[in-house]
């Protein structure tokens, strides 16, 4: 049987559907740092994590025994890739589960930043009645600036307009505006516009520390921040002198530089105790719909490449999904690197050895291949043995047709 270890508390869905194809879940609440991790992982072919835990290249030198690891979240950049793809490692995640849960936080914030409710709501706390309408505006005829124009900024782009919100956004791939948002020819135009700076950009090195003292200084007096992306691409000092000076009139921050391992450990931050500062720990995509929907999507992916070898939205291998015909017995899944001539040695080696090839497809991405061949005849292991050996195989594996259960590491 084999075996998954799952860290950060992913959806419990994700063990009922393990467990239907016979893989054994173990559980860890908080995260590892490196040293646990590779000392946790011995036993285990499957890693399930989400943000906080980092699988590193040592970590995964140290277990070669493992064949897939299913990030339960967006971002993938505390997985070290080019290493997984070296070892054969599939890395799956869940780029759309939480899009919804993210954007309507945002939305919350926006609301509550324009209407000063986190100012008003912490004089009440210390018995202080301040009933005003200074500083206090609707979010329609408001310019709303989203920077990064993926899945999480079009669809808060169009929420945002529908409030009466006008839409200005910037990102450095050529995106398509959705209904009246117009597009910024740099990110220094879309500060000087906008009256609230919302980032939703990925966890790519370039943009460690993108915005700082100069990015809100060009922001407009009395504009307001909210950072639900990644804690690195904030300068968090920088942001503490712009809401002291009041030059930002307020910010939301859901992601920091460094975050505690695990519930219940503690927090601090510059930014604590500024009444027009919001502070949530890492929730933009914690709601229980979102928390759900990852947790059954990601199980899936690892359950399908595991049973039929599909790689249908890999971060890290070509993206290979063969339908079988009813005739096939064997599917052999061979990780390779991509080099020319790796499938003709494969075929030969099957034809010279009497194999039937039923299908096949292959795929590349970067200096990695993917192949997939299904065999309707008796597999010979004399052809195996072959293919594993090459030079350039990186990982092989056999499944038996129909039920697919894996028959060779």
């Amino acid at each position: 049987m084999r075996r998954a270890l799952l860290l950060e508390n992913p959806h419990k869905d994700a063990d009922k559907i393990f467990a239907q194809h016979d893989i054994e879940v173990v559980r860890h609440a908080g995260s590892l740092d490196e040293d646990e991790l590779i000392t946790e992982l011995r036993d285990f072919e499957i890693v399930g994590i989400r943000s906080k835990t980092e699988i590193t290249e040592r970590v995964l030198k140290a277990n070669p025994q493992l064949c897939t690891i299913g990030a339960f979240c967006i971002g993938t950049n505390q997985i070290a890739l080019n290493q997984a793809s070296a070892q054969g490692v599939a890395v799956f995640n869940a780029p759309y589960s939480n899009t919804r849960s993210v954007v309507e936080l945002a939305i919350s914030e926006i609301i509550a930043l324009t209407r000063r409710l986190t100012v008003r709501n912490s004089k009440l706390h210390r018995g202080i009645w301040a009933k005003s309408a200074e500083g206090s505006h609707e979010v329609r005829g408001r310019t709303l600036g989203i920077i990064g124009y993926g899945n999480i900024g079009t669809q808060l782009s169009v929420l945002a307009e529908a409030m009466g919100m006008r839409v200005v956004f910037y990102d450095i791939a050529e995106r398509l505006a959705l209904g009246n948002a117009e597009r910024m020819n740099s990110l220094d135009e879309l500060l000087e516009q906008a009256d609230i700076v919302s980032l939703h950009v990925d966890g790519a090195p370039q943009n460690r520390y993108m915005f700082g003292k100069r990015e809100f200084e060009l922001m407009k007096p009395g504009s307001m921040f909210i950072n639900l992306s990644r804690g690195f691409v904030t300068d968090i000092d920088a942001l503490v002198d712009a809401l002291k000076s009041g030059h930002l009139a307020g910010a939301a921050v859901d992601v920091f530089p460094t975050e505690p391992k695990k519930n219940g450990d503690p927090f601090s931050s510059p930014l604590a105790g500024m009444d027009n500062v919001i502070l949530t720990p890492h929730v933009g995509g914690s709601t229980e719909e979102a928390q759900l929907d990852i947790g059954r999507f990601v199980a899936n992916k690892i359950v399908d490449y595991v049973r039929s070898a599909s790689t249908d939205m890999s971060v890290n291998l070509p993206n290979l999904t063969l339908v079988p015909s009813q005739s096939s017995r064997y599917r052999v899944a061979l990780i390779h690197r991509n080099t020319p001539g790796v499938l003709a040695l494969v075929n030969q080696t099957f034809a010279e050895h009497g194999a039937n090839i039923d299908g096949q497809i292959l795929g590349t991405h970067g200096s990695i291949g993917y192949a997939i061949t299904d065999i309707s005849s008796e597999l010979p292991v004399e052809a195996i043995s072959v293919i594993d050996d090459m030079e350039d195989t990186i990982r092989l594996r056999i499944l038996r047709r129909p039920a697919q259960q894996l028959i060779k590491p």
